[in-house]
């Protein structure tokens, strides 16, 4: 019986490497490479460079406007996610709890926009853009991404408050809370778990979404970094070294986020599919 289960112990853990190994592979892969100069590159892509060539990232950080581009994508990144809260955590709560044929059509539009793709709403949601003059806003840019987001969220928090009781409710009603006050006080703080779970997702997809600024944005000074890493890919001739350390740049931040939040991010994770 035990050596059954060491076997399938180590059956497990094998397949896990491997598949870390997947995973991991093709950021090594750029790491390495850009270290490289362009002919070492096009040279032998899986050998090492015969020294670590700092100069790559010097240039690359130059030319993408480094700073520029991580401050745009921290603000449309940060009121993005700060607007999907506020709005679906508040019509989560409110739809889930109210009782209507009104209430389950709306919900049910909410899950029928997610399964809408994005190609199909590209022009028509660029004509939006230029008709309310948002065109090159950031902060117009980060409530296009807070409509996108929503129905998302919505969804989630949705199932997640069917798991909250409702005489906590009931009893914050009883005691005079108006419902502003009841979804602050009581109903908020216990959507901590699922809320980081919304906000951790809806970063990274702002963070590394490089489709819809490439269609909204077109004033240079407020290129995200996915998009100032677009310039650097020529018409007739790309850079390569320069493209994989700014593609490392750019994924720096996300690493740096994830290493200080790991607990919170995969307790939220864990809780929201838990209580969700």
């Amino acid at each position: 019986m035990r050596k059954t289960i060491k076997i399938q112990q180590i059956i497990l853990w094998t397949f896990l490497i491997l598949l870390a190994m997947i995973w991991i592979f093709p950021l090594l892969m750029a790491l390495i490479n850009s270290f490289k100069t362009n002919g070492e590159l096009l040279t032998n892509v899986i050998a090492l460079p015969k020294r670590l060539n700092y100069d790559n990232y010097i240039r690359t950080f130059k030319k993408m406007h480094y700073f520029r581009s991580l401050i745009n994508i921290s603000v449309i990144s940060s009121i993005g996610v700060s607007l999907i809260i506020l709005f679906s955590s508040m019509a989560g709560w409110k739809l889930c709890r109210t009782k209507s044929k009104l209430s389950n059509f709306l919900f049910s539009l909410f899950i029928f926009s997610m399964l809408i793709p994005f190609n199909s709403i590209m022009i028509p949601l660029y004509k939006v853009v230029l008709t309310l003059n948002i065109k090159n806003s950031l902060f117009g840019f980060s409530f296009v991404y807070s409509g996108l987001g929503v129905s998302m969220a919505i969804f989630l928090y949705h199932g997640f408050v069917k798991g909250i009781p409702l005489e906590l409710e009931e009893a914050s009603i009883i005691d005079g809370c108006k419902d502003i006050q009841v979804f602050n006080k009581i109903i908020l703080p216990l959507l901590k778990p699922i809320t980081m779970t919304v906000c951790i997702t809806n970063l990274l997809w702002i963070w590394n979404d490089f489709l819809l600024p490439l269609i909204v944005i077109s004033d240079n000074k407020k290129y995200t970094l996915l998009l100032s890493t677009n310039t650097l890919f020529g018409q007739y001739s790309s850079d390569w070294s320069a493209i994989l350390s700014s593609l490392i740049l750019a994924a720096i931040p996300v690493i740096i986020f994830y290493s200080i939040f790991q607990k919170e991010i995969l307790k939220g994770i864990s809780d929201g599919a838990l209580k969700g």
